[in-house]
Parts: structure tokens; C-alpha cells; sequence
């Protein structure tokens, strides 16, 4: 009868031993539980979406032409956008410097040398 009572505790110390082993080995198990969730998931929510469709085509219809008006006006949004961006590019500031002012010769002064008479 001893030994029956220590067999579940082996069994179970065996269990924990592969457990241990397995998590060091097998570092990605983790993700691949992670995927197996998310395809689980996936699965079931396509069985629902497939019920619901068939028991309701005008919403599912309806469904459909409002998330493709949402993506008409999101595209239509970021055109627009894009449209009114700024233009990149570069630019560099030039000083402004006064010039050298030169002695400008009047008209009537190159004419006739400065005199007034006719």
C-alpha cells in the first residue's frame, strides 16, 4: 500500500521535471500558445460572423458600406492633407547690406554742362 500512495506524488514530481525541461528547451512556447489562442479565437469569431451574416444580411450589408465610406473619407482626408503640406526643401537667410551709394550726374548738368542758356 506504500507504494501506491507515492506513486501520484512521483507522477507529479515527473510532471513538474518535464514541465522544467520543456520551458528551458522550448524558450518560444510561449508565442506558440500565444498563436494557437489567436487562431482559436479567429476560428470562433468567424463562425459567429458566417451565423450572423446568415441570419442578417441587411446588417452585415449595411456594415459593410459604412466601414467603406470610413476608408473613402480617411483617403480622401490624407489627399487633402497632403495637398496642403508644406513644400520641404531648404532655405538659407541672406543678409541684407547696404551698397555704396554712387554720385548720380543730373540730366541737365550732362546736357549742357550746368549753364542755362538757350
Amino acid at each position: 500500500m506504500n507504494a501506491l500512495h507515492t506513486l501520484p506524488d512521483r507522477a507529479l514530481g515527473l510532471a513538474n521535471a518535464v514541465g522544467d525541461g520543456l520551458k528551458h528547451a522550448l524558450p518560444a512556447a510561449d508565442k506558440w500558445l500565444q498563436t494557437g489562442a489567436k487562431l482559436g479565437a479567429l476560428k470562433g469569431g468567424a463562425r459567429v460572423a458566417t451565423t450572423m451574416v446568415r441570419r442578417h444580411p441587411f446588417v452585415a450589408v449595411a456594415t459593410v458600406a459604412g466601414v467603406g465610406l470610413l476608408w473613402y473619407a480617411a483617403r480622401r482626408k490624407a489627399r487633402e492633407a497632403e495637398a496642403n503640406a508644406p513644400i520641404e526643401g531648404t532655405a538659407r537667410r541672406v543678409e541684407a547690406k547696404k551698397s555704396a551709394r554712387k554720385q548720380r550726374s543730373t540730366a541737365r548738368s550732362r546736357d549742357d554742362g550746368g549753364s542755362d542758356q538757350a
